[in-house]
């Protein structure tokens, strides 16, 4: 039961818990749970610096805006890469999220970010959700609020992995007791795999095409397993050599062609963080096996690639886009209960 301090908060407040993501924002709202997605996107007017779009609208600029519009992706690597910016995002977000009935209080807000950033990163975050409006700011490391998201026994005795493939890093955690036993951050992940597909097509076929291009390709045809019958999109981007608009047929083997670098490094870096995971846990992790989120996770094969080479069960999360958002949402329902898995948290401002 929630002690009279924290019925004073929930009456007063409205609180967030926010996953923010290099490509997307999801805010959970206490008590309703996730209310907004966005991509993490801004669209700044250089002439007067005041932001004119935010997330779905402002992604929908990235590679069209003319010259006194700059749209921007304020977070880079899972980090905060443009402090103004994310600032910005997050006040729109928050405020966003309280709708009409805001309350007298500004909210506690409960933030992902990735496991072994550093404490100026981290003060990075919590500065820029404080001046966005939050009154309190708890910071949790997206692996241990992916964990929760999805019901792991994280207190318990008993080791769990997660590999949470994100938009700029991809976080592989083994996690036991409460804590983070063994994890290792890389910046191998959705963006860096729409690089991939750029690089392959441009020096394969002579042809330059987006990054919105690209992830179009990876989510329609991206395969890391082939199948009964190949899968084929059509892209156009322009021709290098006369200049011109072209159109080209990509298979999902090109995909994987392109993409089988990145992913034998993210392989390479679970082989790693297994290599060094205590046999009692690695024994708890063979039986329970290795839980995949975030937007990779859904990448097509995946699992049944890294459970041929572990030899571990490999589960997709139910919905694993969210869980990380999920989890905040988890230790903003009972603070003090989750208190202990937090970073960073800062006393009651006034």
């Amino acid at each position: 039961m929630p002690n009279l301090r924290e019925r004073f908060y929930n009456v007063l407040s409205s609180d967030v818990g926010i996953d923010l993501g290099t490509a997307n924002t999801l805010v959970y709202l206490r008590g309703k749970g996730i209310v907004i997605n966005e991509p993490s996107v801004v669209a700044i007017n250089k002439k007067t610096g005041q932001v004119v779009a935010v997330g779905a609208e402002a992604k929908q600029m990235l590679g069209r805006t003319p010259g006194h519009l700059e749209a921007v992706r304020p977070l880079v690597d899972g980090v905060v890469s443009d402090f103004e910016a994310t600032e910005e995002m997050l006040a729109y977000l928050v405020s966003r999220s309280q709708g009409a009935a805001k309350k007298m209080l500004g909210p506690r807000a409960v933030i992902g970010v990735p496991s072994g950033i550093t404490n100026v990163e981290i003060r990075a975050v919590r500065d820029a959700a404080m001046n966005a409006g939050a009154r309190e700011v708890h910071i949790i490391e997206e692996p241990m609020a992916a964990a929760l998201g999805i019901r792991l026994p994280v207190k318990e005795a008993l080791g769990s992995m997660i590999v949470d493939i994100g938009g700029g890093t991809s976080d592989i955690a083994v996690i036991s007791l409460g804590g983070i036993v063994r994890s290792k951050n890389l910046r191998v992940a959705g963006d860096k795999l729409n690089k991939d597909i750029i690089a392959h097509v441009r020096s394969e076929f002579k042809i330059l095409i987006g990054e919105k291009t690209a992830e179009d390709v990876k989510l329609s045809i991206g395969s890391l397993v082939p199948g009964a019958s190949p899968l084929e999109a059509l892209v156009r981007g322009r021709d290098l050599i006369t200049g011109l608009p072209r159109e080209l047929v990509l298979t999902d083997n090109d995909v994987r062609e392109a993409i089988s670098p990145s992913i034998d490094s993210l392989i390479d870096a679970v082989r790693e963080v297994l290599e060094t995971t205590p046999p009692e846990i690695l024994s708890d992790i063979g039986k329970s096996g290795i839980h995949l989120v975030g937007g990779g996770a859904l990448l097509r094969g995946l699992d049944m690639l890294l459970s041929e080479w572990s030899k571990i069960p490999v589960h997709v999360a139910d919905d694993p886009l969210t869980a990380v958002v999920r989890g905040t949402g988890v230790v903003l329902e009972s603070l003090e209960e989750h208190r202990n898995l937090l970073i960073e948290h800062d006393d009651e401002v006034s």
